[in-house]
């Protein structure tokens, strides 16, 4: 999958501000909900936190990937988020997650997710792409360093 498909410049985030796993969703969905790719807050924070509240979605190598499917997306939408200090995410290895990786789909969808989630974490495995992903300093490295595009 190419993910520049579900990811724009306009979703990522340097910085993270939160300081809590809540803050730091809700964070992420009010970023998706501003660029109008999220119809309806509550319902993408409700499938986020229900999603959240089953196993954590802190990863390892200070990864985290809070996802959910709901109705209030019409495709699959995806932010990534930086926070280079880290924080407390209950990932599966203890350590803070750094880079977070927020995904919605459609209920009644689930390819495009799963693609999504496998070509992410093909990116995420490398130790050089997470570290070159803390050290950029603009939306534009991101998107391109997952991505490939040099034209956005």
């Amino acid at each position: 999958m190419d993910l520049s498909q579900a990811l724009t410049p306009e979703a990522i985030v340097l910085g993270l501000k939160g300081s809590t796993k809540v803050a730091v969703i809700e964070e992420m969905v009010d970023r998706l909900v501003a660029a109008g790719r999220i119809k309806d807050r509550q319902a993408a924070l409700q499938a986020i936190m229900e999603r959240e509240q089953k196993m954590s979605t802190g990863m390892q190598h200070g990864i985290a990937i809070p996802h959910g499917k709901t109705n209030t997306v019409d495709d699959l939408v995806a932010l990534v988020g930086i926070k280079p200090e880290g924080m407390d995410f209950a990932s599966l290895d203890g350590q803070p997650a750094r880079i977070f990786v927020l995904t919605l789909s459609p209920e009644n969808r689930t390819g495009p997710h799963i693609q999504f989630l496998a070509e992410i974490s093909r990116q995420l495995n490398d130790p050089q792409i997470r570290e070159q992903l803390l050290q950029a300093s603009a939306v534009g490295e991101v998107f391109q360093l997952l991505t490939g595009d040099r034209g956005r």
